[in-house]
């Protein structure tokens, strides 16, 4: 007999729960990044280019465009304008500061990961420095080239000095 898909279904799970907007997977940092890339785009010349056009247009159009569709008053000082960049500028403030905040958490965990890794080097350095020391110490108490040389000439000396007494004595003979 054939399973349907709705026998699939888990029955420890409830139905119809949805998470909230923030609790979903993979969304946890998303205005952390959001955070970083405004601070990214406000600190680039294409955007301080932008913020001056636009500024100088708005001046400009309330200066001298049609009385009728002009929104701010040169009498006033642009205070419309002053606000809106007040305003752009109170909110820029604090998610440049969160970013710069994930940027030091960044910089932290790197620095602990490098001093980890400088360990472990260091470790790893001293462990095969006493390595080479004792590989040093261990060629010393082995026979050097001359050495054995010397005891191969003794011993071929040894067996020649046999030799020549037998001989000798296979002549007395």
């Amino acid at each position: 007999m054939a399973r349907s898909p709705k026998d699939d279904q888990r029955l420890d799970a409830p139905r119809g729960v949805r998470t909230p907007l923030f609790a979903r997977k993979g969304d946890g940092d998303r205005f952390g990044r959001f955070t970083e890339w405004v601070a990214r785009a406000m600190g680039t010349p294409s955007f301080l280019l932008a913020l001056t056009v636009f500024c100088v247009v708005w001046m400009v159009w309330n200066t001298w465009g049609p009385e009728t569709a002009r929104f701010d008053s040169v009498a006033l000082g642009f205070t419309a304008l002053t606000l809106m960049l007040s305003l752009q500028a109170s909110y820029a403030a604090p998610l440049i500061l969160l970013a710069q905040n994930r940027q030091d958490d960044r910089d932290r965990v790197q620095i602990e990961q490098d001093r980890q890794r400088s360990e472990r080097n260091l470790a790893d350095t001293e462990y095969l420095a006493r390595e080479v020391v004792a590989l040093r110490l261990a060629l010393r108490d082995m026979a050097s080239k001359d050495f054995i040389r010397q005891e191969l000439r003794a011993l071929l000396e040894e067996l020649e000095e046999k030799d020549n007494a037998s001989e000798t004595e296979s002549r007395d003979a």
